[in-house]
């Protein structure tokens, strides 16, 4: 059931030129218990305002400065991953006010982001904060500088830089024809003959120098080839192209193009300013990195939503760790998947009822069989998601870690409660295991809040500049390049002042 003081809260929200940091389009009202609900919505409601300020006027362009700006756009719109085809970027407006409208919206799409709020989906509750690029641009027009005021539209971090370096090269690959396809067939091994494996080489050798493209047997070297690209792909490099590697290896280069133009997208949404001491999470890989100071201190496992129980994208503060937590089911898990297993199940499994017909709910006692384990990391957000211990600890070792419903299962609970608790006077190492020992459940809150970030990056360049994929299982990337494609032909159409 969704929340409808939520939703006519978004609507006042959607009636203002913001787009929120942190108000995702609707909430899983249905993760949470009531009292949680509650203040989660609350928070939920805290939307930055723009400061409301007097008309400017828009500066007058010299023709010089009118040619150069149009250069700019043009050239932009490819670098940056506004459009996909290079005709689409050119630039038709003349007419003074109507370039620097153009203007102004391409230097919003470059520093904030192409969508706007209405392409938003519930679960990418990561969102931009809201700039005014006019004042910027009228002193730039003033000193005559734009070129320098273009330089510093992008977001200011490696990664967004690393992305559009790869977007040139793939852009490249895509114009001089892709790829070849590698028919479907048996697993290709070691030995392996045919035409099957001379469609290998030649695909692999458009992305790695270091295959030969001649040759029908797969060697030695063919092999290492394979482990390279698997690697690159987050797949198991066990050499050995199957099912999984065949498919990474017949996406088209268009599509890539595509994944990273989405990837781009998402770098715009982050803050200019990263907090140096934070989690991050990439929902996509299942990966956990902790960094203090600004730099990776500690990374783990994690297990993410599985496709239907997707992991949104957002940003919170994790501000208390609870000890030995008991599991409060959501409904909609309770009665889909453990009511029906019968009450014999439940008992065995610690659960209790709470509650009687059609309102009664499931809670799971604190224990080692509770599916929260002994630790939970709680933030505010609205989807009723956090970081967890599980006692289901085989998942950690496969590749393929999207099963969760919604939250992110930790590898190294223990070792991110102590970091985390680090500097408080009563919960040193020893209280900690003391507590949990113990079996009772206790709230530690944290000397220090810490910043947590949800992400979802399926492309990223590695630091030599070669270029990593992964699968892109919630089916957001082809989405989210289709809206920025969208949207930039709508603002090209007709650029205004706000979207």
């Amino acid at each position: 059931m969704r929340s409808l003081l939520f939703r006519s809260t978004l609507l006042a929200t959607l009636a203002s030129p913001v787009i929120a940091q942190q108000a995702p389009s609707a909430v899983r009202s249905t993760q949470l218990p009531p009292s949680q609900a509650a203040a989660a919505q609350a928070g939920a409601q805290s939307t930055p305002v723009a400061p409301v300020a007097a008309a400017m006027a828009l500066p007058r362009l010299t023709d010089e400065q009118a040619r150069q700006l149009v250069a700019i756009i043009e050239a932009g719109r490819i670098e940056h991953g506004l459009r996909h085809d290079a005709a689409a970027a050119k630039v038709t407006a003349t007419e003074n006010d109507t370039l620097v409208r153009a203007a102004i919206d391409y230097a919003r799409a470059v520093r904030t982001g192409r969508l706007a709020e209405a392409d938003f989906k519930e679960d990418w509750g990561l969102r931009p904060q809201y700039w005014d690029p006019l004042p910027s641009f009228a002193d730039a027009v003033a000193k005559n500088s734009l070129a320098r005021w273009a330089r510093q539209l992008p977001p200011p971090y490696s990664g967004y830089d690393g992305l559009k370096d790869g977007l040139k090269a793939y852009r490249a690959i895509e114009a001089a024809g892709g790829w070849p396809r590698v028919a479907a067939g048996p697993d290709l091994v070691m030995g392996a003959t045919g035409a099957r494996v001379r469609a290998l080489r030649q695909r692999l050798a458009v992305e790695d120098p270091q295959v030969a493209k001649t040759g029908d047997t797969f060697d030695t070297d063919l092999k290492a080839a394979v482990q390279r690209a698997q690697r690159r792909f987050g797949l198991n490099p066990a050499g050995t192209v199957s099912t999984q590697t065949l498919a990474a290896l017949n996406v088209s280069a268009s599509d890539r193009v595509a994944q990273i133009m989405a990837n781009m997208e998402r770098w715009r949404w982050i803050p200019r300013e990263l907090d140096k001491n934070r989690i991050q999470v990439n929902i996509a890989a299942a990966l956990v990195t902790v960094f203090e100071g600004d730099q990776p201190i500690m990374s783990m496992k994690g297990v993410t939503g599985r496709p239907g129980d997707e992991t949104p994208m957002l940003q919170s503060s994790i501000h208390s760790v609870v000890l030995n937590p008991p599991w409060n089911v959501p409904t909609g898990i309770a009665q889909r998947e453990l009511f029906p297993k019968g009450a014999g199940y439940l008992k065995a499994n610690g659960f209790k009822i709470i509650g009687e017909g059609p309102s009664r709910r499931l809670q799971q006692a604190a224990g080692p069989q509770s599916a929260l384990g002994r630790y939970k990391f709680d933030f505010d957000n609205p989807y009723a998601v956090y970081l967890h211990d599980t006692p289901a600890q085989a998942k950690f070792a496969s590749y393929d870690r999207l099963a969760s419903h919604g939250c992110v299962r930790l590898e190294k609970p223990a070792d991110l409660a102590r970091l985390l608790l680090r500097g408080s006077a009563e919960w040193t190492p020893e209280a900690i295991d003391a507590q949990i020992a113990s079996g009772k459940t206790t709230r530690a809150q944290l000397p220090t809040a810490a910043t947590v970030y949800l992400l979802y990056w399926t492309a990223f360049a590695s630091g030599n500049g070669v270029m990593n994929f992964r699968a892109d299982p919630y089916s957001w990337d082809g989405e989210l390049a289709a809206k920025i494609e969208k949207r930039s032909q709508i603002q090209a159409a007709a650029p205004a002042m706000a979207d």
